[in-house]
């Protein structure tokens, strides 16, 4: 079986060995910049997270990825009223026509 090595603080080590994994890793704060939302600098990623939620932003890649269905429609007039609006004036009339035979 092949074996892989890393360099940790300038020794060779196995990679996946325990000596590799008693360390941990401090992830640096981000520099500071200009927003293009309202040109205010941000200077730490608190700030950055801060500054996205007040003005209703996200950032990319990190969004979650949900599927909004529309909510469903409760009453069966808004479902009629939904179908004849999307209904020409000709067919809305056939079916008027056709209920009109049917309680005549």
């Amino acid at each position: 079986m092949k074996k892989t090595y890393i360099y940790v603080n300038g020794e060779l080590v196995e990679k996946g060995s325990k000596e590799h994994h008693d360390s941990f890793m401090v992830m640096p704060d981000i520099s500071p910049y200009k927003s293009m939302i309202d040109g205010s600098m941000i200077t730490s990623r608190s700030v950055h997270r801060d500054h996205l939620r007040q003005h209703g932003c996200i950032e990319v890649g990190n969004e979650k990825m949900e599927t909004k269905l529309p909510p469903p429609i409760d009453t069966r007039r808004e479902v009629m009223r939904q179908q004849l609006a999307n209904m020409t004036h000709k067919q809305a009339n056939q079916v008027l026509n056709e209920i009109r035979r049917k309680f005549t």
